[in-house]
């Protein structure tokens, strides 16, 4: 057959040359005759012999499998020397292992073109390993578990280092990807799951590091996948009642506590290196497996730290949030390198956030949060950073969640009255007045800078209102005791009250939110009248409010106008 080929490829090479000369006879006429009849004779046939001579890939498919057949058996015959017990079992291993590794050089130095080769060899050398280490170690016993796990980290480690200048992304991933899957099967298999993983994150090291130096083959995503697994398995499993993991080995608590956070570390640190010391893009990949990495870390330390895990996590948190913050604004700029800028400040101000819930007491949350909020939003205004403005938001709203202050506001305009206000929701209703206070005013209209604006003054307008609620309530106290019609009449008075002056505000500094905002009080006003004061209140009662309410609804364009007299006369 080959033959043959190469026949034809002559007769194929032979044509096109005398086309080519007859072509040239016809546009240079004056030309010698006997050129022009040398071009119309037809080429010899060239014979097999005097052809060059094949190339080593002239065999193709059929001499890549033949050869790594050859290689199988060679497995089975040492496997059958081992059975025998003519020599000793422990050379007869040493052998295979190096007859593996033999086949994994193989495969790293045919041509560089010879692609299939090269899968091909590797998978010969992957199967020779394997079977081999799986029959030591469940069937035979002769290998612990330690001992196979060390086998398969040493074979990914040593075909990296093969690899590396040659066929690299072929023999990676078949030696990788095997051997993962094998270190992750024989975890389960075994019951002994600390060394496999520890094998798993020898390889993880291998390929983190391979891309670092531009040699990443996409590997590096199955292998996470692997540790992942195997580690979310082993902190499940020792998690659960010492009676139903009695199968499964015994694993130290030190190790427990620090197999998460390595591979935390790892992620964190390659992610890092990718973007601060090679100023790459964060991809995906390394964003998402960095916090599946922190939440596998998080769970251990919840876990298997008795009593002070959560305590140490939460400094751990906030530890890391002030170095991301830091690498944030020294090394990060926030329009050339926008996609590494708001993944590593949101991560920052994640981070922050759980660990003040994590190690500070109530007290100290609340006061931490609202004072972070201010000055978060302060330098965000300084520095002209939006992003800043809105984690002094997220600070914002976590700390009037915490300390009460959504529930004061609710129960103000719609239940019973609130008693007076604690102290701490106070001080959150102050940090929420002097936040709104301080943000910049946005010219340009983009929703980012009317979700900010909109967010902030629903919390201070809220607010503000609610405890102008409250001090009516009590001052209505001092000639009457108010009830549920009295009540409902204050807050229809508030209300509509309030929709004026932000009517007016909103028009008067240009302020959109709070021209909304005023919009808004007068459809909650509405909706209040039907479920409150028509439910609850006597006629007379119910009167007022509606009287008040078509007060404000025909006020309301007159304040905005009037807003926008005054602008037009102090501008």
């Amino acid at each position: 057959m080959d033959e043959l080929l190469l026949d034809a490829l002559a007769r194929l090479s032979a044509t096109v040359e005398t086309l080519e000369r007859r072509v040239y006879a016809l546009e240079h006429p004056a030309s010698n005759h006997q050129s022009a009849l040398e071009t119309t004779k037809l080429p010899s046939i060239a014979s097999p012999s005097a052809l060059p001579p094949p190339s080593p890939q002239a065999g193709g498919v059929f001499s890549v499998v033949g050869k790594a057949m050859l290689g199988i058996a060679g497995a089975y015959l040492l496997r059958a020397i081992a059975e025998s017990t003519t020599f000793p079992r422990a050379a007869v291993v040493a052998i295979a292992i190096a007859y593996a590794a033999v086949w994994l050089v193989v495969a790293t130095r045919v041509r560089k073109e010879a692609r299939f080769a090269s899968i091909a060899y590797a998978g010969t050398s992957v199967l020779i390993l394997v079977p081999m280490l799986w029959e030591l170690t469940l069937r035979f016993s002769v290998f612990p578990a330690a001992m196979a796990a060390s086998v398969l980290a040493a074979f990914v480690f040593v075909s990296f280092f093969l690899a590396w200048n040659r066929h690299f992304s072929a023999v990676i991933w078949v030696t990788t990807a095997v051997g993962s899957t094998v270190a992750l099967i024989m975890a389960v298999a075994t019951h002994d799951l600390a060394p496999f993983i520890l094998a798993i994150l020898v390889m993880a090291i291998a390929s983190e590091y391979a891309a670092a130096h531009n040699r990443s083959s996409g590997i590096r995503l199955w292998v996470a996948a692997s540790a992942d697994i195997a580690v979310c398995a082993l902190i499940y499993i020792a998690s659960r009642p010492a009676d139903s993991r009695l199968d499964y080995k015994q694993v130290s608590e030190w190790l427990l506590l620090a197999l998460g956070p390595i591979l935390l570390l790892l992620y964190g640190a390659s992610a890092t290196t990718q973007t601060i010391l090679h100023g790459r893009k964060i991809t995906f990949f390394e964003a998402s497996q960095t916090l599946v990495a922190f939440l596998l870390a998080a769970w251990s330390m919840l876990a298997f730290a008795s009593g002070s895990g959560s305590i140490g996590l939460g400094m751990l948190c906030l530890m890391s949030s002030a170095v991301g913050y830091a690498l944030v604004f020294a090394r990060f700029d926030a329009t050339a390198a926008q996609r590494n800028f708001h993944v590593y400040a949101a991560g920052s101000a994640a981070l922050f956030l759980l660990g003040v819930y994590l190690s500070l007491p109530s007290i100290w949350l609340l006061l931490v949060l609202a004072t972070a909020a201010v000055v978060t939003t302060m330098l965000g205004v300084r520095t002209e950073h939006l992003t800043l403005e809105f984690h002094g938001l997220a600070f914002l709203w976590a700390a009037s969640l915490s300390s009460g202050l959504l529930v004061y506001i609710a129960h103000a305009f719609a239940g019973t009255v609130p008693a007076s206000p604690r102290g701490l929701i106070l001080m959150v209703a102050a940090a929420a007045v002097v936040s709104y206070a301080v943000e910049r005013r946005f010219q340009a209209d983009q929703w980012h800078h009317y979700a900010l604006d909109v967010l902030s003054a629903i919390l201070a307008v809220g607010a503000t209102a609610a405890f102008l609620v409250y001090a009516l309530v009590r001052l209505a106290e001092i000639a009457i005791t108010p009830g549920a019609s009295h009540v409902a009449v204050i807050r229809t008075l508030t209300t509509c009250a309030l929709a004026l002056v932000l009517a007016y505000s909103g028009a008067r500094w240009r302020r959109k939110e709070l021209a909304w905002l005023a919009y808004g009080a007068l459809v909650f006003v509405a909706s209040k009248l039907v479920f409150e004061d028509m439910r609850h209140g006597h006629l007379e009662f119910t009167a007022v409010s509606i009287f008040l309410y078509a007060i404000t609804l025909l006020s309301v364009p007159r304040s905005v106008r009037l807003g926008q007299k005054t602008k037009g006369l102090t501008g």
